[in-house]
């Protein structure tokens, strides 16, 4: 851990003096970046998450009686629940999490009161899902705290049950599993239906991962997401007819979709054969990680994009324009957008002398084409959550 971590600090002292106590534990709940594999989650497919070095400090302790209190650093906020009677908060912050203490008390785990102060630097509206982060950190302080004996994988479910039950967000269960389960210059291959998962190297040496942060996310969104979940499933009911195996995408191949074109809607066919292509890239970039291909596999995070915008029709034109500029930059290996799309970020490989210069080039050329100064992020790819101390 590293000292000088500021928000390790900032989050401990605010917790002293807010509390007049010292914390009994301090854990950090990291958000996440993926890799490859963009919308694969829900058709059954693979990801490659990877947690990184944005993150949230937790500072907590146990507390006499049943009532929870929790300051917000970040919003400067603080809220009190008891946890025989959970309601849905107005302010939104608290319901992630009282949805994971809903989610241990369903378990029957015995819980009592604690005091809790949590602040990070995980940028809010960029994609690097804070919200896992807070779910995962929380169910990590009170397993250790009260010594529930829960396995990691079961805290990522419960973390993800927690946002889809209490909070209300139908996410997969990526965010939280990279969240809780990273480990440093490695990323997960996670297969999104067994929930098996295998670590494979991302030895970056000469090159970083720079996130460009667009700014925008346009309302349609929600509703394009649920479309293409539907645009999946007709085009499994098709793929059926010939192949009675097929369940989910998953279990199709480009091959299979190529021999049902007739019978799809055109529509139905560009998602069929994205999701399956991009299911079976996830997989080809895993065996350029273990050749140490970095070119290779940049190249697959170009092609992505490629299906993300044309096929899938997810980008965005600031999206699209932030991509197409590293295209002829020798210092890019790779760049594609990030996310469910219609906003959010840029995932870059970048060479670390030139990174300066590349974030100065594009926020020049991004806010003369739209207006918007545009934010970078460097990150590193990280363990997952984990206590921490002094």
């Amino acid at each position: 851990m590293d000292l000088k971590n500021t928000f390790f600090h900032q989050v401990s002292q605010r917790f002293q003096t807010h509390f007049q106590a010292q914390p009994e534990l301090i854990v950090r709940g990291p958000g996440r970046i993926n890799l490859i594999g963009e919308h694969t989650d829900y058709n059954g497919g693979f990801v490659l998450p990877a947690s990184i070095d944005k993150e949230i400090i937790f500072a907590i302790s146990k507390k006499e009686g049943t009532t929870c209190e929790v300051y917000a650093e970040n919003v400067g906020d603080s809220t009190t629940f008891s946890l025989d009677q959970l309601e849905k908060s107005r302010k939104g912050w608290p319901n992630y999490l009282m949805g994971v203490v809903d989610q241990l008390q369903k378990r029957g785990c015995k819980l009592g009161g604690f005091r809790l102060v949590f602040g990070g630097d995980i940028p809010t509206g960029a994609g690097l899902s804070s919200s896992a982060a807070i779910e995962c950190g929380l169910a990590f302080c009170l397993n250790e705290l009260y010594a529930l004996g829960l396995s990691k994988i079961e805290m990522v479910k419960l973390s993800q049950a927690a946002e889809n039950q209490f909070v209300g967000v139908q996410c997969g269960i990526m965010d939280q599993f990279a969240s809780m389960m990273g480990k440093a210059n490695s990323v997960i291959q996670l297969d999104c239906r067994s929930l098996e998962y295998q670590y494979f190297p991302l030895e970056l040496n000469d090159y970083l991962v720079v996130l460009c942060d667009t700014a925008v996310k346009h309302s349609l969104g929600n509703s394009e997401y649920n479309t293409r979940r539907q645009e999946c499933e007709a085009g499994v009911d098709i793929l059926q007819r010939k192949y009675p195996e097929v369940q989910l995408l998953r279990d199709a191949t480009p091959a299979m979709v190529e021999t049902c074109r007739d019978e799809m809607p055109a529509k139905v066919y560009d998602r069929c054969r994205y999701m399956t292509e991009e299911i079976e890239r996830v997989q080809l970039a895993c065996q350029l990680l273990l050749a140490n291909d970095l070119e290779g596999f940049g190249q697959k995070m170009y092609e992505t994009h490629d299906g993300l915008q044309h096929l899938y029709e997810v980008s965005c034109p600031e999206l699209d324009f932030l991509v197409d500029q590293t295209r002829s930059d020798d210092n890019v290996l790779g760049s594609r957008m990030m996310g469910g799309g219609f906003g959010g970020c840029t995932i870059n490989i970048v060479r670390k002398d030139a990174v300066d210069a590349f974030e100065q080039k594009l926020a020049q050329a991004y806010h003369e084409a739209f207006g918007i100064d545009l934010k970078c992020y460097r990150v590193t790819i990280t363990d997952g959550t984990e206590a921490i101390t002094a």
